[in-house]
């Protein structure tokens, strides 16, 4: 698997039919994933082949497939008889969703099995599902592939954490480069013999060949697998962190050594009542924490993020051409849902270029999401009134939207709440607040009351509603409004103006035709 499909394959390899390749199969397909993990086997259905995808179906089942490996040499007996049941599901669930024939890839545990080749005939004879057993390497590949479908553009380096292996890849310039593989699954490092003090040689012996493969990575470390997100979820129980999203969460390596300490003291019932994380996986992650703080010793990484997207996202984006992989996913799924839900598609646009004189200095990052609250400004119209302030708020901060930090959901989230509520005193929101400065806050209320006005300058989208002057030195707002605008312009539109005017402090000057 290298990014392109050969053709020469009567089946397409493990992809099948190219998914991107027509608009048809782009707006209709629903894409079916599955990955055989060691620990784990799960489903995801993608709605739509799309830059960044909904959705639309994610099953999982913790089987175990790698329990027990190190000294037998083959799949845990029960966990493949439970992983026979779940693939059987999938393949149902997949045949009643019309996902086409689905991706199933399988990872350490099965390659490394004894048993693999019978495992994977017997799935093969009772499914119909053909398994694909992939490498080391193209696993680090896939997992850094998946960030970039979150991340475009981003850089640093992609750890991959299963229950039998720990891959590493390098991103840069939304390129995977260097990757290597080893045997630092936390199942595996449970049966290894010799305790605490064995385990510790044992991984800092394996990650130090791991950094003389790769060399120096001292920038950003994103965080792709289960037992990352289970500590990560411990550690938001610890700071009491007020955002439970785990994609994009951001940790400093004191925060990790901090957790690591926390994680130790506590009994393994406290961590999944506190966390919320299942039993089975709070039961790796003592092995999956001496790992972690041994990689931030040996590599040093500036700030550690958390990955929603690996390697099942990963393979989504193999598929995608490179014009693809290169759009905003922001952009791309805020375009989507006005598409979808708004009352007039594409009238975000337009009130996106009307609005911007009021952020004439914002950089390209932030217009980035003054454009994304404007193509969101009306896909909640069908919420109750009462509501529908707390539900933009919550679609923002909340959603599964990748390209987001957790700063930039709370922006967004504000910006479409002042939308449709001119207040947000006493919301249940506050605790948020402290996510973002007092200076985006106030910009982020600038932005919904500026949509809040022209919103009510509804007319088609190539309408040309006027221009919005904005003078920071003299504080002054100026409103020209064009012939076909200014009827528009009754007694709701001048309050909703006045009370953006006082959002900005100004003296408003108005002029129609």
């Amino acid at each position: 698997m290298d990014g392109t499909n050969d053709p020469t394959e009567p089946d397409g390899g493990p992809f099948g039919r190219p998914l991107f390749d027509s608009p048809t199969a782009r707006a209709l397909s629903r894409v079916g994933v599955v990955d055989v993990g060691s620990n784990s086997v799960r489903l995801v259905v993608f709605d739509g082949a799309a830059r960044s995808p909904a959705y639309f179906y994610n099953e999982k089942i913790m089987c175990g497939l790698g329990a027990g490996m190190s000294e037998s040499g083959r799949l845990n007996p029960t966990g493949r008889k439970r992983a026979l049941e779940a693939l059987k599901r999938f393949q149902m669930l997949a045949d009643g969703m019309d996902t086409g024939p689905l991706v199933a890839v399988a990872t350490a545990a099965v390659r490394e099995a004894s048993d693999s080749a019978e495992f994977c005939a017997e799935v093969e004879r009772e499914t119909g599902l053909k398994l694909w057993v992939i490498d080391g390497r193209e696993e680090a590949r896939l997992s850094a592939q998946g960030v970039l479908l979150g991340w475009p553009g981003s850089y640093g380096l992609v750890c991959d954490i299963g229950g039998s292996s720990m891959e590493l890849a390098e991103i840069n310039g939304g390129k995977v480069g260097a990757r290597v593989s080893s045997p630092l699954g936390p199942l595996k490092l449970r049966d290894l013999k010799g305790g605490k003090k064995a385990r510790k040689t044992y991984i800092r012996q394996t990650l130090t060949a791991m950094r003389d493969e790769l060399g120096e990575q001292k920038n950003r470390l994103f965080l792709v697998g289960g037992s990352w997100r289970a500590i990560a979820r411990i550690d938001m129980a610890r700071r009491n962190y007020p955002l439970h999203v785990l994609h994009e969460y951001r940790m400093s390596p004191a925060d990790v050594r901090a957790t690591i300490k926390y994680i130790e003291k506590q009994d393994a019932e406290t961590l999944r009542l506190q966390s919320g994380v299942s039993m089975a996986r709070i039961d790796l992650v003592p092995q999956a924490v001496e790992v972690l703080g041994e990689l931030i010793k040996t590599f040093k990484p500036r700030d550690i993020a958390v990955s929603s997207y690996g390697i099942r996202e990963g393979l989504l984006y193999e598929q995608m051409p490179q014009m693809l992989r290169d759009r905003d996913p922001l952009i791309e799924a805020c375009r989507f849902a006005e598409q979808k839900d708004a009352r007039l598609p594409g009238f975000g646009k337009v009130i996106y270029h009307f609005i911007l004189p009021l952020f004439k200095s914002a950089k390209p990052e932030r217009r980035r999401l003054m454009r994304a609250a404007c193509l969101l400004h009306d896909v909640s119209w069908r919420a109750h009134p009462d509501y529908r302030a707390e539900v933009c708020f919550d679609n923002a901060t909340r959603a599964n939207l990748g390209g987001l930090k957790h700063s930039e959901r709370v922006y967004l989230g504000l910006a479409l709440l002042h939308r449709y509520s001119n207040k947000r005193e006493n919301s249940r929101f506050a605790d948020l607040d402290g996510l973002i400065s007092d200076k985006d806050r106030h910009e982020a209320e600038v932005l919904g009351k500026a949509m809040r006005f022209t919103a009510m300058l509804w007319l088609k989208r190539n309408a040309h509603l006027g221009e919005l002057r904005w003078f920071p030195q003299k504080k002054v707002l100026e409103l020209r409004l064009s012939a076909e605008a200014a009827p528009l312009f009754g007694e709701v539109a001048q309050s909703r103006f006045a009370s953006l005017a006082a959002a900005l402090s100004a003296r408003v000057v108005i002029k129609t035709p």
